[in-house]
């Protein structure tokens, strides 16, 4: 297995030349360098290159086991997740006034990255966590931020997600756990969660599960459902969190990938839980959870492409295998062959521009909390809300096939698990599923997003993107990426109004084409940033754009008229023909 080698100097491009970092950070009156910037992340490449991802393999072979009723995980992730904690890398981006350092999100996404492409089983951890301390953040009472929230971001303790049944997936209007009332104040949760992540674990510390139950008089629905925090340890006399609550493991999922990471079947007898927010109201609750755990799902994906691409791309160089195409040599390189070299190209213009698109919404969202303009917050707000659906479903998809490509260019040692690339696959596959599915994605972009304020906030997010082209000149790749958006915006219209019919036939296509236009912006970007100089990084970049708009972005034809194709199709057969 080849080593994990940090992106590094794609960030420090990003920053200094594309992401205009410096400027954004003086906006919001935060005293971030790019020097700063990439000394965090170069720290941070180094504990995800030597201390997570040597466990990744051991970590996978090993799994996570229940013994007694109690997870184990895989020697020596306990470990280095209190060496993780110990040295700050969850309180990144979280808010000082509960123990975070405040660091710009866009530090935090990248961080993401790193985690994922070194040990996504080990990720999931302090990403969890991460989203459950938003929702607590932004809606529990100010007794439970104070008592749960500072543990929780140093990372003494983690967080949980308990949202699935086994009845109540995507429609949880299903949903049948119970919440009581008792008379100090707390409540009593009875039900059953499948699917959680990171649900129990031997790290020590406690573990805070956000739960989503039904109060005895809650309307029928998911306008009844209210989001509890039922803490694994709850408070003894002496202030001290020592006393078990009523909630279990009841089995471990047995999963495709991740097996490092404890999916859990969660019991909840009885368990005491406090309710976060109004009554009711927990689905919005949860939505903050959501919603974060979204960009970082997306960002899994672009992980987990950018380390199968490094390995795939060294293997490739050293790998001998057949004759030059002209026939004097061999055996050459594989890197030598067309095919070969298309599919790492494919990987790499993927992986470069998703780190740019996925850096610059990060950047929207460091907007959105902490622009000293309300309009200019709303503005990005919205953005991300746009961009968010884009990012999980497109990157986790390009991520899996990403993975699959690699695993390719190693032919069938891409298959025997000493190389790593079948545990790739594995572990890639979940991201398309989890934290909603990548047509639930689709959907949510084309039936609530793109109608935002009628309209306007798609529109001017194309109108920026084509703004920007313009600027740019004649060049072949700002030429060819507004062709693309021209066929988007009219796709976009033609959509406007559409049943439900339509608009599900629809989305998943143009989700992809939204991903790509919005992917070959960040190219011409990259491209015009590195006509500036002609050291290989920017002979690179310019070679990579090329490749981009010459044989992905092309895909944008044939995704239009997919989606002109309508519905008929695919509605036509009768379902018992199925």
């Amino acid at each position: 297995m080849f080593s994990y080698v940090p992106p590094i100097d794609d960030y420090r491009f990003l920053l200094t030349r594309v992401l205009c970092f410096e400027q954004a950070m003086a906006e919001m009156g935060k005293d971030v360098d790019a020097d700063l910037a990439l000394a965090v992340l170069e720290e941070a490449g180094k504990m995800c290159a030597e201390r997570l991802h040597p466990l990744n393999r051991h970590g996978d072979e090993e799994g996570s086991r229940l013994v007694s009723g109690a997870v184990q995980t895989p020697a020596g992730f306990a470990d280095a997740w209190r060496d993780f904690a110990a040295a700050g890398w969850a309180s990144l981006a979280a808010d000082p006034a509960y123990g975070g350092q405040g660091l710009p999100f866009l530090l935090q996404l990248w961080l993401d990255e790193m985690l994922s492409a070194a040990n996504l089983s080990f990720g999931l951890f302090p990403g969890l966590t991460r989203g459950a301390c938003e929702a607590i953040m932004a809606h529990a009472n100010d007794t439970l931020k104070a008592t749960y929230l500072p543990p929780m971001v140093s990372g003494e303790w983690t967080g949980a997600m308990a949202l699935t049944e086994s009845g109540a997936g995507t429609d949880l209007a299903l949903l049948k756990t119970r919440a009581v009332p008792q008379d100090d104040g707390s409540h009593a949760v009875t039900g059953q969660k499948i699917f959680i992540s990171s649900g129990d674990h031997d790290f020590g510390g406690n573990i805070i599960h956000l739960v989503l139950a039904r109060l005895p008089d809650a309307p029928a629905g998911v306008k009844g459902i209210s989001l509890f925090l039922v803490p694994k340890y709850l408070p003894d006399a002496d202030g001290g969190f020592t006393l078990r609550n009523a909630m279990s493991v009841g089995a471990l999922e047995k999963k495709m990938g991740i097996h490092a990471q404890p999916t859990c079947v969660m019991n909840y007898d009885g368990a005491i839980g406090w309710l976060v927010g109004e009554p009711n109201k927990g689905l919005a609750a949860m939505f903050t959870m959501m919603n974060a755990e979204r960009l970082m799902v997306g960002i899994q994906g672009l992980g987990i492409a950018g380390a199968a691409y490094g390995q795939a791309a060294s293997y490739a160089k050293e790998r001998l295998q057949g004759r030059s195409a002209d026939g004097t040599r061999g055996p050459v390189a594989i890197i030598e062959h067309a095919d070969v070299r298309r599919m790492l190209l494919n990987i790499r213009a993927f992986v470069e521009a998703g780190r740019a698109l996925g850096g610059w919404t990060a950047l929207q969202l460091d907007r959105a909390h902490h622009h000293p303009d309300p309009v200019e917050r709303a503005k990005a707000d919205a953005l991300v809300a746009l961009l968010t659906p884009v990012v999980k479903a497109a990157f986790t998809d390009f991520g899996f096939e990403s993975a699959v490509q690699a695993q390719q260019v190693f032919g069938g040692h891409g298959y025997i698990r000493e190389w790593g690339m079948e545990q790739y696959v594995r572990d890639a596959r979940i991201a398309q599923i989890y934290e909603g599915t990548n047509g639930v994605q689709a959907m949510d972009l084309v039936g609530r997003k793109l109608p935002m304020a009628g309209g306007a906030v798609v529109e001017g997010f194309f109108d920026m993107i084509a703004e920007e082209l313009a600027v740019a000149g004649d060049g072949a790749v700002a030429r060819k990426v507004a062709e693309a958006l021209a066929l988007l915006r009219d796709v976009t219209a033609r959509l406007a109004g559409a049943g439900t019919e339509a608009t599900g036939a629809a989305a998943v296509d143009y989700l992809r084409l939204f991903a790509l236009v919005s992917m070959g912006w960040m190219w011409a970007r990259m491209s015009a940033a590195a006509s500036m100089e002609d050291d290989p990084l920017h002979q690179s970049k310019r070679a990579v754009a090329a490749f981009f708009v010459a044989r992905m972005l092309p895909q944008a034809t044939s995704l239009a008229a997919t989606i002109a194709a309508g519905e008929a199709s695919i509605m036509a057969l009768d379902a018992d023909a199925f």
